[in-house]
């Protein structure tokens, strides 16, 4: 059951995020409370078997790729490691499905959705603004609907999902970061809807420059 009296880290941006919406390019938007269910599994066990039985679909076993069925999403995080992303008030269910399924096989499954928050930047200016602090080739050649990595963006440490071709990305970012992505990922997108300014970008440079994140 979802508590409504809970208040998501980036509660107090939300007016900044309609602002930089404003602009048909971009959309800043924190999707808060996603159900987040880690799941570790044997590769020679049972486990996957009985697990994706009880999701109703394969888990991705191509590095960096991600299935779905019925809005849940599954990500490839490593070679017996995945993470299960699902809407608000899921979590309960999933973990219980899940850890039923793989009873009595090796494995773990674990909630994790306490841990992270979630953006969502969309879009055709939503890569631009990426690239301005990630490493990652996001080319559509390289990174589209269906790739997620582990990556960091402006030396934050997320879980970078492409939801789909518009392109529209997903963050998960951890609570604790959360502020100083968001206002970096606010910053940026100002830049980009308007490359004659440079008051964003230096300003952007001096937090990435005066802040230490142990990621």
């Amino acid at each position: 059951m979802t508590d409504d009296r809970r208040t998501s880290p980036l509660a107090h941006l939300a007016d900044a995020f309609a602002e930089a919406s404003a602009d048909a390019a971009i959309a800043l938007a924190e999707r808060p409370f996603l159900a987040q269910v880690g799941v570790r599994l044997h590769p020679g066990d049972d486990g996957p078997s009985a697990v994706e039985a009880a999701l109703g679909f394969a888990l991705p076993a191509v590095p960096n790729t991600v299935a779905e069925r019925d809005r849940r999403r599954a990500l490839w995080l490593g070679p017996d490691e995945w993470l299960v992303v699902a809407p608000p008030g899921e979590e309960a269910v999933l973990e219980v499905e899940l850890a039923e399924a793989l009873r009595g096989g090796l494995g773990s499954v674990v909630d994790l959705s306490a841990n992270r928050t979630a953006i969502e930047l969309t879009g055709s200016g939503a890569r631009a603004v990426l690239a301005t602090g990630c490493a990652l080739d996001l080319h559509p050649r390289a990174f589209t609907a269906g790739r997620c990595a582990q990556t960091l963006v402006a030396r934050a440490q997320v879980i970078l999902d492409q939801l789909d071709d518009a392109p529209a990305y997903r963050l998960l970012v951890r609570a604790s970061f959360a502020d100083y992505l968001a206002t970096w990922l606010l910053d940026a997108a100002e830049e980009v809807q308007d490359p004659s300014s440079r008051r964003s970008a230096s300003r952007r440079q001096r937090s990435v420059r005066a802040t230490s994140l142990n990621v």
